[in-house]
């Protein structure tokens, strides 16, 4: 029964997240008015070329979908949100590796992370005679979690390239995460055994990934990257299991200006 409630909400919010992106990708594409002829043909035929020399801003709408790996493989996460981000350097040239430094960070107001349901667990802990292993049994939390995320610092390297349409990155970055609940679920750990308290709504992100800007206009681009994310509490509760990893795949649609 949950999982199957969990699927409508998220069949649910998906198709609203799709239905912005959609509406993003449609809206008006006319040109500025004060462009000459020329320029205006030069940006079409590189829009990349376009962005680069005038050091763009670019933002817009994206959604993600993302997986745990190793111990939380049966974690799963949606996000949404806005991006904005601006274009800092000239082309600074170092080989393979030449490119334009970029400053951006993003807000996401729709954070999800599905987790097993609530179920009974055994803990270990070392006895309290000193020698050997304990172990109990107790219920511990799940289900799924909502909040809000924001990421103010993204360090993106957008790559030189000779490509007139496809603009490739790499990046790295850091975010605070809130939810409403205390994440990754709380382990309810009997009075007098070690290590009780909990978890905590606050939890930080660092991560990093790479990804491609598709320019399907002039001055707009379809995104597709992927990153690597930790979710950690830094020990603002009791206990920090955090996420070690997830792989994030993110889908946006980018205004360039």
């Amino acid at each position: 029964m949950l999982q199957a409630w969990k699927g409508r909400e998220l069949t649910r919010t998906g198709k609203i997240l799709l239905l912005l992106v959609i509406a993003a990708a449609i809206h008006a594409r006319a040109e500025s008015p004060n462009a000459s002829p020329s320029d205006e043909k030069a940006v079409a035929d590189n829009p990349v070329a376009a962005a680069r020399a005038a050091r763009s801003w670019e933002y817009g709408p994206f959604v993600n979908w993302g997986t745990g790996v190793g111990d939380r493989s049966n974690y799963k996460f949606f996000w949404g949100g806005f991006q904005l981000g601006k274009t800092m350097t000239p082309v600074l040239h170092a080989g393979k590796l030449s490119g334009q430094f970029e400053l951006s960070g993003n807000i996401m107001p729709l954070w999800q992370a599905y987790t097993p349901p609530p179920h009974q667990q055994t803990f270990y802990y070392p006895c309290k005679s000193g020698s050997g292993t304990c172990s109990y049994v107790a219920p511990e939390g799940g289900g799924t979690f909502r909040g809000v995320s924001i990421t103010p610092v993204i360090f993106r390297w957008n790559f030189l390239t000779s490509s007139k349409r496809i603009q490739p990155w790499f990046q790295g970055a850091g975010g605070l995460i809130y939810t409403t609940h205390k994440f990754p679920p709380d382990q309810e750990i009997p009075e007098g055994t070690p290590g009780g308290g909990g978890t905590s709504v606050w939890n930080f992100s660092p991560q990093g990934g790479f990804g491609v800007h598709y320019f399907v206009h002039p001055k707009r681009s379809i995104d597709v990257g992927v990153n690597a994310v930790h979710i950690s509490s830094a020990s603002l509760g009791d206990q920090n299991p955090g996420v070690n990893a997830s792989i994030q795949i993110q889908v946006g649609y980018t205004y360039w200006k």
